[in-house]
């Protein structure tokens, strides 16, 4: 299943913080902030798209027209955001600044405890759905490799959307002036699984609901709303004094992303 995948992807997520950042979140290491007793995401998504429905039929529809965008600048893109790992870093125009996990301790805490719940919410739904990515439905080109460990992975929710949605939201209640840049980024993250082509237009629309349910969720625990209070003191005094990311690269990649990937 999916569950190896997202337990290294996000466990690597942000340890490259260093041993001293990782140890900070050992004591939730293995609950999250919620436990069981977070959201029940399988009760609460739409159920996969099954054969003979108009969603299965849109799905393959998709990804086959999505096919064409091979090797172009979207497709470098979601390439890049394949590495699931490097999405804070991935989020820094949107930010207009660049962070590091050394430098926001407080914000590392909330992502690498949170991950599990995450975690949790995407492997509940996809162990029961089952569903096939779509390459294996439909013969074509994907932006990363044909892993049997991919292939093994279902399809639906989509975990990498899914994550990526749970840190846009999160990194938009710390910085709310900034919100709509991080939530367009955070919705291209989830986007560049499309083209990428190793998830379904369903499954990539479901791991948005998915983190939105989790947050939704996250919100009940005191311990993650003393932990953002942490996080957002960090994140105005960093505000203040981090590096400013590239003008050009960012006016570029705002224009990229701003483009619709379904036409």
């Amino acid at each position: 299943m999916n569950r190896v995948l997202i337990t290294l992807g996000l466990a690597g997520a942000l340890a490259v913080g260093g041993a001293a950042l990782a140890e900070q979140a050992k004591p939730a290491a293995e609950t999250g902030y919620l436990g069981e007793a977070g959201p029940d995401t399988y009760k609460i998504l739409p159920p996969a798209p099954v054969p003979g429905t108009i969603r299965y039929q849109a799905d393959r529809a998709t990804y086959l027209a999505t096919r064409s965008q091979k090797d172009g600048a979207r497709w470098k893109l979601a390439t890049a955001d394949a590495d699931e790992a490097a999405i804070v870093k991935d989020m820094s125009c949107a930010l207009g600044m660049e962070i590091t996990p050394q430098a926001a301790p407080k914000l590392t805490k909330v992502l690498m405890t949170l991950r599990y719940d995450v975690r949790r919410a995407v492997n509940h739904p996809k162990d029961i759905y089952k569903r096939q990515r779509p390459y294996l439905i439909d013969d074509g080109d994907i932006c990363v490799a044909k892993t049997d460990g991919l292939a093994k992975s279902p399809d639906y929710p989509s975990g990498h959307t899914t994550w990526g949605w749970t840190v846009g939201l999160i990194l938009a209640e710390l910085a709310p002036d900034r919100a709509t840049e991080i939530l367009t980024r955070a919705r291209s993250f989830g986007e560049s699984r499309l083209v990428c082509g190793v998830h379904n237009m369903s499954a990539v629309e479901s791991g948005r609901t998915n983190g939105s349910i989790v947050v939704a969720g996250l919100h009940g625990s005191p311990r993650f709303r003393a932990d953002m209070d942490a996080a957002r003191k960090e994140m105005a005094a960093l505000r203040k004094s981090a590096k400013a990311p590239d003008p050009a690269a960012c006016a570029a990649e705002a224009e990229l992303i701003a483009a619709s990937p379904y036409n």
